[in-house]
């Protein structure tokens, strides 16, 4: 999912719309990647960084910057 069709409010802390989103994906395990630069919503947010570095880690949801990174990950 491009980080463009998410609204900017998405990311922010308070509206907890990417923690149920992404627990969404999780529970019907569908894999979800966002896709785009999010490093202007993460500077502002330490909760999101590691929100993301957590995700990451694991199989289900993943943020990667490019298709470059994201086929570098699928490999």
């Amino acid at each position: 999912m491009p980080v463009q069709r998410l609204d900017p409010t998405f990311f922010g802390p308070r509206s907890g719309q990417l923690g149920e989103l992404t627990q969404k994906f999780v529970n019907y395990r569908v894999r979800l990647v966002i896709l785009g630069d999010l490093s202007g919503y993460t500077a502002s947010s330490t909760a999101l960084r590691d929100f993301i570095s957590e995700s990451n880690r694991g199989q289900a949801v993943w943020f990667v910057n490019d298709l470059a990174e994201l086929e570098t990950r699928l490999t």
